[in-house]
């Protein structure tokens, strides 16, 4: 028998059991940013594709390698969205959405495209959660974006998540700092591969992100931005860490985090797992004070964080558990079928979770099933409950049952 057709290459099928925990994570971030004042916002798939180059830089990996890049029919370079805060500044440039109330605090729910190497919990096509708050330098607001995203952990129960908080610094850091680290870059060269030669020039910050051991030991004695960060950078950094400190926030000071693009300045964070082994990262962002000008839009300092639903799936593990019904309808005469589509009615009115024994040929039958598909309850509809409109409902977990006036079965098991 000839291999029917697959899944491409670095992306998956989400099956029934997994996107029922997916769900979990959506209603939770959904939850926390109606909570912190955030509203959806939904931007397309594909963008032009200058709005990545000028957005995210040209020096990232992102730019560089992994996105999906094609002209359309005319003659437009478009490109699936690797990321989700460049779309999101280009369409509160496009909207004027400076001339809101500031700041406009926007979240959003989008597949994400990049053409990496696949592996647990990162794929080709990804999908993510995130939120920005655009309009105000506040440093309160970075603490407010790091305890949003941990407020979602929070609600999951992901287990083992720890913090990172790093700092990319002011433009008055950066270019005296720049200049130090390339000279000491420079002086070990002859240590680095080619490819991390290549690209100290493009931005050598991106280095202390490298995986490879060769240029990891090199970074590892290079000098660290935190020793050089300009009176006003220290000052943000230190209300910054000051507002984690009075929500009781544990986190780790780390001078070597970046973050793989290039718009970030001052705050940065990340979010890591235990569960998730070497590659442990689950979510993280930080502040991009100059995005929106980048990208054509007045001045407008800007704070967000990115997490990805397929990340979390993975910590969750077998913690995730399935969703289960609330109902199991059982009638097992054939000739009193049609009598489930009312009772279903009813019992989904009321707000439960509902199905039936289609199919199903026996009583006995119909209580397996009831009890793999994980109910509460299960609704027993026979040929005396029938007469009598009285069900006998049967406590799953505890085998005890107790009749019930079919009509008052949403009120009772609501």
């Amino acid at each position: 028998m000839s291999r029917g057709p697959t899944a491409p290459r670095g992306t998956r099928d989400v099956l029934p059991e997994e996107a029922r925990v997916r769900q979990r994570v959506v209603d939770a971030g959904r939850a926390a940013f109606t909570a912190y004042g955030y509203e959806q916002i939904v931007t397309p798939t594909f963008e032009e594709t200058e709005v990545f180059v000028r957005g995210v830089g040209t020096a990232t990996d992102i730019v560089r390698k992994e996105m999906y890049t094609f002209d359309d029919a005319g003659g437009r370079s478009m490109t699936l969205r690797p990321e989700g805060t460049a779309p999101v500044a280009r369409a509160f440039v496009e909207h004027g959405m400076h001339k809101r109330q500031l700041p406009v605090k926007l979240w959003y729910l989008a597949p994400m495209f990049r053409y990496e190497s696949p592996q647990a919990g990162r794929y080709r096509e990804h999908h993510q959660l995130g939120a920005e708050a655009l309009g105000s330098d506040d440093p309160l607001l970075d603490v407010e974006a790091v305890a949003l995203l941990a407020d979602v952990y929070r609600r999951l129960e992901v287990p083992g998540v720890r913090l990172r908080v790093g700092d990319m610094g002011d433009a008055a850091s950066r270019g005296p700092y720049r200049a130090e680290l390339l000279a000491f870059l420079e002086a070990r060269q002859g240590d680095l591969p080619p490819e991390a030669r290549d690209r100290m020039g493009d931005n050598p910050l991106r280095l202390f992100d490298a995986g490879d051991p060769a240029t990891a030991a090199v970074m590892d004695e290079a000098p660290r931005l935190l020793d050089h960060l300009s009176d006003a950078a220290s000052a943000h950094r230190r209300q910054v860490l000051a507002g984690l400190d009075a929500l009781g926030i544990v986190y780790e000071e780390d001078g070597t985090l970046v973050r793989g693009l290039d718009y970030y300045t001052n705050t940065v964070f990340e979010f890591t797992c235990d569960r998730l082994g070497a590659q442990s990262g689950v979510g993280g962002g930080g502040r991009y004070d100059g995005l929106v000008e980048e990208l054509g839009g007045p001045p407008t300092p800007g704070v967000g964080f990115g997490t990805g639903i397929e990340r979390i799936t993975l910590a969750l593990g077998d913690e995730a558990g399935g969703a289960s019904l609330d109902c199991y309808v059982a009638i097992p005469d054939a000739t009193l079928r049609e009598r489930v589509l009312p009772v279903l009615g009813q019992l989904r009115a009321a707000g439960l979770t509902c199905d039936a024994g289609w199919g199903a040929r026996s009583l006995k039958s119909m209580m397996r099933q009831a009890a793999a598909r994980g109910a509460r309850h299960a609704v027993i509809i026979g040929p005396r409950e029938a007469e009598e409109g009285v069900a006998t409902v049967r406590d799953m977990a505890s085998g005890e049952q107790r009749p019930v006036p079919i009509a008052d079965l949403g009120r009772e098991l609501a």
